[in-house]
């Protein structure tokens, strides 16, 4: 799923609200959890996971596509933990031998 589509979504669901009313709420939540990543604080949505910033050293890389090596500079990288519940209902809709979830069953919160 795109934020577009998200967007679309929600609007649907909402039909008293208007889509660009949608849209700026997205933007406004996504663009929270962004400030606060930037701020070194960590966002946990409840049900569905916490967002934080991990350290990266500095190392040495590879360019694949000619095998020379590459200096990495140190760097701090967005992570995403999936809460419990999520995991759960992944899982839930996991057919054993697939690649991916099946949809079984409406998944709703």
């Amino acid at each position: 799923m795109i934020k577009s589509e998200l967007i679309q979504i929600l609007a649907e669901e909402n039909p008293h609200l208007f889509a660009k009313d949608v849209e700026r709420m997205v933007n406004v939540v996504f663009d929270e959890i962004a400030d606060a990543l930037c701020n070194g604080d960590r966002v946990e949505l409840r049900g569905f996971g916490a967002f934080s910033v991990r350290h990266r050293d500095a190392r040495v890389g590879r360019n694949p596509r000619t095998g020379d090596t590459v200096e990495v500079e140190e760097k701090w990288a967005p992570f995403f933990k999936a809460g419990k519940e999520i995991r759960e209902r992944i899982n839930a809709d996991y057919e054993p031998g697939s690649d991916a979830p099946t949809k079984k069953r409406a998944v709703r919160a």
